[in-house]
């Protein structure tokens, strides 16, 4: 089940436009920004993943590995620097404005609890919860 977004989106003027996520718009912000430590496929062996001082995860597991729910708010937390991660350097100062445009859109994980992100970190972590595997 790919995540619910609420059709709410403020485009760059501030004036609301609706947004849709797209599943192909975080793959291809994947390969750009994400593939060089997490692989191509995703499953954490990048050609940089051996460079590093912690395992790179297997990001095709993440819903394997909470009890079979995709963790929307952990990844996105981890993502946009909320729950700083030191492989990261904290707040993803590399990828962070690539991925904060100002468009914004409410994703609803599942505590019903609307999480308003960037448009292209919601296109991101639509992508990771569509390349889950049991």
């Amino acid at each position: 089940m790919l995540l619910r977004v609420i059709c709410i989106a403020l485009s760059l003027a501030g004036s609301a436009a609706a947004q849709e996520v797209d599943v192909q718009e975080g793959r291809d912000l994947f390969m750009t920004h994400c593939w060089q430590c997490h692989g191509l496929d995703a499953t954490g062996d990048g050609p940089m993943a051996e460079m590093l001082a912690i395992t790179t995860p297997d990001l095709t597991r993440l819903a394997s590995r909470n009890n079979g729910e995709f963790p929307l708010e952990a990844v996105a937390r981890q993502i946009d620097g909320r729950d700083p991660l030191l492989a990261h350097g904290g707040e993803m100062p590399i990828f962070g404005p690539f991925l904060d445009t100002g468009s914004a859109v409410a994703l609803r994980p599942p505590s019903g609890q609307p999480m308003m992100t960037g448009l292209p970190l919601a296109n991101v972590i639509v992508y990771l919860e569509s390349i889950q595997e049991e």
